[in-house]
């Protein structure tokens, strides 16, 4: 590349690094920002992000020129090695042909194999999703893991799926009409749906890492356009089998995150992709996520997916966007009540509400207890990138 094609990213780069100083991230708390690759006009999007034993970072997200409706899009990827102040050059990780890959989440087992468990996007419509996985035992070298095996999760809730959804829409709110006078009954709607086995067994997606719980159970949260609802994939053999939990019933409550209280008790809490306002979901289940409550709306405004984590000193770290009206809005909040609370409240981003969109965060901590965070990176429409921001939770404060 020469001087002057590399001028405009410089610019960039400048403009970008100057934000950042004058309050556009956590002042004290942040201790690196970084793009994962330049900025471009193809469409990246919905990252994870996993710390891998030899110190390394790898991270995934999906790339092409759109999303479910581009065929071209797959699965990428770059390692971050210990050490290095850089990511590497982004590598292929996956590419169904002819068919979306969106949603990619990685995460490590119990007994330390790599899972890379990420959607296809048949008939290029979310309801028809059908799950994917890859595992690999041979990660740490440089550039992109060899995969050992590959296969597709398939579940199959059965009666007990339409027998739970009908129960838990009784526990919401009086809400007869649907979501405005003249539109269909929505919970009519999605209650003979789930009375078909094929619609209630297809469409599942992935977005944000699992829980795991014991020696080898993995709680694995799922969500369906279809249903404007969640539900958990659960294996109780490490990764190698899975079945399907019971709904998380709302209005809206997808792309669930997960912590779990001292009390064992598991907490989720939820993008609102249901009626206004717009507030992050919450449901609990007292039995490993096999079922859960029906949920309620917390006070925190939300317009896109949210990510949270148990941190090593106990507290609770909840990350995600905190407006309702855009994603132009990233904030990190952490509760010492397991979340009843959020005295802590730092921004990652915070940007005027016409100035691009900073989404779809994961976030992970490191056993020396900094935060690590990768979100979509979208100050325009021509500008896409994946951001990559550490933070230490011991230097936050107050508000």
């Amino acid at each position: 590349m020469s001087l002057l094609q590399r001028i405009p990213w410089l610019l960039f780069w400048l403009v970008y690094t100057s934000t950042l100083v004058s309050g556009q991230s956590p002042e004290k708390a942040s201790l690196q920002t970084q793009l994962i690759f330049p900025v471009q006009e193809k469409h990246v999007h919905g990252s994870s992000l996993v710390h891998l034993p030899n110190g390394d970072f790898l991270a995934a997200w999906f790339c092409g020129s759109g999303e479910r409706n581009a065929d071209d899009v797959k699965i990428m990827g770059a390692r971050l090695k210990k050490g290095d102040k850089s990511w590497s050059e982004p590598f292929l990780m996956a590419d169904t042909p002819g068919i979306p890959d969106c949603n990619p989440v990685l995460f490590l087992n119990h007994s330390g194999k790599l899972f890379l468990v990420w959607i296809a996007v048949q008939a290029n419509r979310w309801e028809s999703s059908i799950l994917r996985v890859r595992t690999s035992t041979d990660y740490l070298k440089t550039g992109a893991p060899v995969w050992n095996w590959q296969d597709n999760i398939l579940l199959k809730p059965d009666n007990r799926f339409a027998e739970e959804l009908a129960a838990k829409l009784k526990k919401l709110p009086d809400h007869s009409v649907g979501w405005a006078g003249y539109a269909p009954r929505y919970d009519d709607q999605i209650k003979e749906a789930s009375l078909d086995p094929m619609k209630r067994s297809i469409g599942w997606m992935t977005r944000i890492k699992p829980i795991l719980l014991g020696t080898s159970r993995i709680v694995l949260p799922l969500y369906s356009d279809g249903f404007n609802l969640s539900l958990m994939a659960i294996s109780d053999d490490d990764g190698a089998t899975w079945h399907p939990g019971l709904p998380v019933v709302g209005r809206g409550p997808i792309q669930p995150a997960l912590v779990q209280k001292k009390n064992g008790h598991l907490v989720a809490y939820m993008r609102d992709s249901g009626d206004g306002p717009t507030r992050v979901h919450q449901s609990e289940s007292s039995d490993q996520g096999e079922t859960w409550t029906a949920t309620i709306k917390t006070d925190i405004p939300n317009t896109a997916s949210v990510e949270a984590l148990v941190l090593r000193d106990g507290r609770w770290a909840f990350l995600g966007n905190d407006v309702d009206d855009g994603r132009y809005r990233l904030s990190l909040y952490v509760s010492d009540d397991e979340g009843k609370t959020w005295p802590w409240k730092t921004r990652i981003e915070d940007h005027s509400p016409d100035q691009g969109g900073y989404s779809y965060p994961s976030l992970i901590q490191t056993p020396d207890g900094l935060l690590h965070m990768t979100y979509s990176y979208h100050p325009s429409s021509t500008q896409k990138s994946i951001n990559y921001v550490v933070v230490d939770p011991r230097k936050l404060t107050r508000n």
